[in-house]
C-alpha cells in the first residue's frame, strides 16, 4: 500500500521484509485502472462491504470506504488496524474486481493485512455486506509487484466476472515516509 503524508512509521527496530512465493494463475485483464465509476446498469447494486474474514490466516476486520486521491493512487486506511475498500469501484459480488487494501504493519506492530502475503490458492475469503448478506471468494493467485509496476488492468478491473483483490505492502522497507518497495496482490474469484 502506498506510503504518503500521514503514513505511520513502521515497527522498530526492524520492519518485516515480505517476499511472496508466487502461486496460482492471474486472470486475463478485462478493463482499466482506478477511476470514479458509474453503476453498469439500472439494477440495484449489492450493499456496501463492511467486514472481511479469512479464517485460514485469522483475519476478521471491519472495512472502511476509500477513494482514489488526487495523485491517482487509492487511499489507504488511516487506522492500521482496519482494512478498506475501493468505494468507487465494483462492490463484492458485482461484475469486476472489488479491491480491499490494508496495512502490513505500523509503529505498534502487525496491522490488518499482516498475514495476507501468506495466503495460498484455494483459501476462502468472505465479505459481509451492510445488509447482512455475505459473498465468498476463493484465492486463485498471489503476486508481488514493484509499486510503480502494478498491472492496473488486472487489479482494478471494472468489468468481467465478479472478483476480489487484496492489496498490502511487501518487499524491503525503504524507510520512514517511503514505506515498502512493493505491493502484494491477492487475486480471488467468486466461490461456486
Amino acid at each position: 500500500v502506498a506510503a504518503g503524508a500521514g503514513a505511520a512509521a513502521l515497527v522498530e527496530p526492524r520492519p518485516r521484509e515480505v517476499h511472496v512465493r508466487e502461486a496460482g494463475t492471474v486472470p486475463v485483464p478485462t478493463d482499466a485502472a482506478p477511476a470514479t465509476r458509474a453503476p453498469a446498469s439500472a439494477t440495484a447494486r449489492p450493499a456496501a462491504p463492511v467486514r472481511v474474514r479469512i479464517p485460514s490466516i485469522g483475519l476478521d476486520e471491519r472495512l472502511t470506504g476509500l477513494r482514489v486521491q488526487q495523485d491517482g493512487h487509492l487511499a489507504v486506511p488511516t487506522d492500521p488496524a482496519r482494512a478498506g475498500w475501493w468505494s468507487d469501484g465494483p462492490r463484492p459480488g458485482e461484475n469486476g474486481a472489488a479491491v480491499l487494501v490494508g496495512h502490513l504493519d505500523s509503529e505498534k506492530g502487525p496491522a490488518a493485512f499482516y498475514h495476507v502475503a501468506s495466503l495460498r490458492p484455494d483459501a476462502r475469503v468472505t465479505v459481509t455486506r451492510a445488509d447482512g448478506s455475505t459473498v465468498a471468494f476463493v484465492v486463485r493467485a498471489l503476486r508481488q509487484y514493484e509499486k510503480n509496476a502494478v498491472p492496473d488492468s488486472q487489479v482494478y478491473a471494472t468489468s468481467g466476472p465478479p472478483a476480489l483483490r487484496l492489496i498490502t505492502c511487501g518487499g524491503a522497507y525503504e524507510g520512514p515516509g517511503r514505506g515498502y518497495q512493493d505491493n502484494v496482490v491477492v487475486f480471488a474469484a467468486l466461490a461456486d
